[in-house]
């Protein structure tokens, strides 16, 4: 018999070493059978092995706990939100997991995107609730740690771009990215605007502020500078900014609704935001401006401009005079023939 005990040992070596192979390099399954598998925060590696069988990933949970531990890879499993499928061999697998490459989804905010509009479409990618980012970004503690000052909320802020976020990403996380970005685009504009010395040299609250009520007036970008002169001459004058957007967020903050089609009453009604009844700058920002918008608030076109009014396409007629702007009134906005079919989402790109 004992003659017989090598050919025995090579034959069961060889069967283990056959298996071993067909574990590790190929799946349980089709590469079309596809799936997204979670590891959530405080998962342990024998419970990720389980899961693996249980969805058909993995063929037997030993062999995967044994290729981690041999491998040292046990222990470095990472929460995360992963694209898998059942071809995938289990060194595929377990390289997958403790890479950390978690499924991104990618949410833009565009320029002049208010907090109630980022919360909305947070809620939409599904990862956070909405009240869940409107608390956070008022909340007073963080505004002083990311800010360094008291303010009501970090609207304004929150700089406008696209954001790649995972299932796991922390909401703070988000949120102090969105406020360094904003502090890099606002250094970089401050840094290299040329600054009229006649122009009161804001605060930057007020800068931003400024900023976020040119970007809320209109959809052309080569407007910007002009809206921008608009209101420092009225603000040297003084007169009120009378400016319709910052009643809309007036009301947005006070019932936490959007009210799009404002009346008399509304821009009679104060509020801290409202430019009607309030002979200032708003209480704070009404939006949250892009470069683009922060630049024309540091660099103001020149003119003697003290009004504009819509031409109904997102682009707006400037005038000097009240009377010219009555005249501009009555021609785009009392006459009917002027506003029909025209929406300013027909705006073209100002030329080059």
């Amino acid at each position: 018999m004992t003659k017989f005990l090598p050919v025995v040992l090579f034959v069961v070596t060889a069967w283990f070493g056959i298996e071993a192979f067909r574990f590790l390099s190929v799946g349980p399954g089709d590469a079309k059978e596809s799936l997204v598998f979670q590891v959530p925060r405080g998962k342990t590696f024998n419970a990720v092995a389980s899961e693996l069988v249980a969805q058909g990933v993995v063929s037997d949970a030993f062999k995967f706990k044994l290729l981690a531990k041999l491998t040292n890879r046990d222990s470095k499993v990472k929460t995360g939100e992963y694209a898998l499928n059942k071809a995938m061999s289990p060194q595929e697998i377990l390289g997958i997991l403790v890479s950390g490459k978690s499924i991104v989804y990618p949410i833009t905010f565009p320029e002049g995107s208010n907090i109630f509009e980022m919360a909305s479409a947070i809620e939409r990618q599904g990862i956070f609730k909405a009240e869940e980012f409107l608390n956070m970004v008022r909340d007073k503690a963080l505004i002083r740690e990311l800010l360094g000052v008291d303010v009501s909320s970090l609207e304004g802020y929150l700089f406008p771009e696209t954001y790649h976020l995972t299932r796991y990403t922390p909401l703070r996380e988000l949120i102090a990215a969105m406020v360094q970005n904003f502090k890099v685009a606002y250094q970089k504009v401050e840094a290299s605007a040329r600054r009229d010395p006649t122009l009161p040299a804001l605060p930057r609250h007020q800068m931003v502020t400024l900023a976020s009520m040119v970007e809320k007036e209109t959809g052309a970008p080569h407007e910007r500078p002009m809206i921008a002169s608009v209101f420092y001459n009225r603000l040297a004058k003084p007169m009120r900014l009378q400016s319709d957007p910052t009643t809309i967020y007036g009301i947005w903050v006070k019932t936490g609704k959007y009210k799009s089609n404002i009346t008399r009453q509304d821009l009679l009604t104060p509020t801290p935001y409202n430019t009607y009844t309030e002979p200032k700058l708003p209480f704070g920002p009404i939006a949250n401006p892009g470069a683009a918008a922060l630049e024309a608030a540091f660099m103001p076109a020149k003119s003697d401009n003290f009004y504009f009014v819509s031409h109904n396409d997102g682009t707006h007629a400037f005038n000097k005079t009240y009377e010219e702007h009555q005249r501009a009134v009555r021609e785009f906005q009392l006459n009917p023939a002027a506003r029909k079919g025209k929406s300013w989402r027909d705006l073209k790109k100002a030329p080059n």
